[in-house]
């Protein structure tokens, strides 16, 4: 059982598991715009991971000494020697060349990254190599060895949470592109022509209409904001929107059904862009994985152009787990 530790002001509270042997371990991090996740990995086994507060609008450079900490403190508690680490591998958002190791760009948070060294950082701290790649490419990863894409050759991944992320696996081959953008950027499909201005400087995109950066926004926008009871929330989220619609809130219902369109509707086009056989779902909205996967595979079912036959709609395996699988996965394989 993996084991989680949560980290807040630099304190830890843990549990520590044992270690069999250090020889092939991965350092594995998933840097979100909300959360920092470090862990160590064994193949297909995390041994222990680690989450601070990302405060992804003040840059990644000043948090880098407590990613290194927070790891080091892993290693210490579970005994692993970082001589014999087998790598670093980093999950982050934004367009990334896994070739150089760098991040060529990133939508409104840890805007400091495009100037940092990464590799460097990890050579002078762990002596290793490091391998990086866009954040939902790392989930699909994971999901593609170890969850509900083992055994495809054609994935297509759909995350959905601060913003909507996505990567395609094709006969068999991770999609990244001459520029590093191929399959990354279903979250900025245009879904609505007239809508509101993204972050991404395109007009209507799937974030921009169902996302957690935006969603609150278009909720105090709507006329039935005060008499519903998303407006006693101290925050409006994926989670109290699903939870106050199923009880009869009539804006969260409407909100709800609103994304889920936005959401099938991305699904199609991801589906005509990458001919999957299977399209996954993650993030943090699959705590409601009963209401989603059914809406979207009847609304794939029938407006999805698939002469072959129905793509298969279905929830990660591994929510909270598949990017620092994949992230690991990516320095055993490259």
């Amino acid at each position: 059982m993996n084991k989680e530790i949560t980290i807040q002001k630099n304190k830890i509270n843990t549990n520590q598991l044992p270690v069999d042997g250090n020889e092939g371990i991965v350092i594995a991090m998933d840097i979100g715009g909300t959360k920092i996740k470090t862990g160590l990995v064994d193949h297909d086994k995390i041994i222990c991971t680690a989450v601070i507060d990302a405060e992804s609008s003040n840059g990644l450079k000043d948090k880098l000494k407590f990613i290194e900490q927070t790891v080091n403190e892993l290693m210490l508690q579970n005994a692993v020697d970082k001589n014999k680490i087998k790598g670093v591998g980093i999950s982050m958002p934004g367009i990334v060349d896994s070739m150089q190791k760098r991040v060529l760009s990133i939508d409104n948070k840890f805007n400091d990254v495009v100037e940092l060294d990464l590799n460097e950082w990890v050579k002078n701290t762990w002596h290793t190599k490091l391998e990086i790649e866009n954040d939902a490419r790392c989930a699909l990863v994971g999901e593609w060895q170890y969850g509900k894409g083992k055994g495809y050759n054609d994935v297509v991944l759909m995350t959905i949470g601060t913003g909507v992320g996505s990567s395609a696996v094709i006969e068999g081959k991770v999609l990244r592109g001459k520029h590093f953008q191929a399959g990354c950027l279903g979250g900025h499909f245009t879904i609505n022509i007239h809508g509101t201005a993204c972050n991404c400087g395109n007009i209507g995109c799937v974030e921009t209409e169902a996302s957690t950066w935006n969603i609150e926004n278009i909720a105090r926008n709507n006329a039935g904001w005060s008499e519903s009871n998303l407006a006693l929330e101290k925050h409006v989220d994926f989670e109290n929107i699903f939870r106050l619609a199923k009880a009869g809130d009539g804006l969260a219902k409407i909100l709800r059904d609103r994304c889920v369109e936005v959401w099938s509707a991305a699904a199609v086009n991801l589906i005509h862009a990458y001919d999957p056989e299977v399209l996954i779902i993650g993030g943090g909205v699959m705590a409601s994985a009963d209401f989603i996967i059914p809406y979207i595979q009847q609304k794939t079912d029938a407006h999805a152009w698939t002469p072959w036959g129905k793509v298969k709609i279905a929830a990660a395996e591994n929510i909270n787990a598949a990017a620092l699988l994949g992230a690991a996965w990516l320095v055993y394989n490259n």
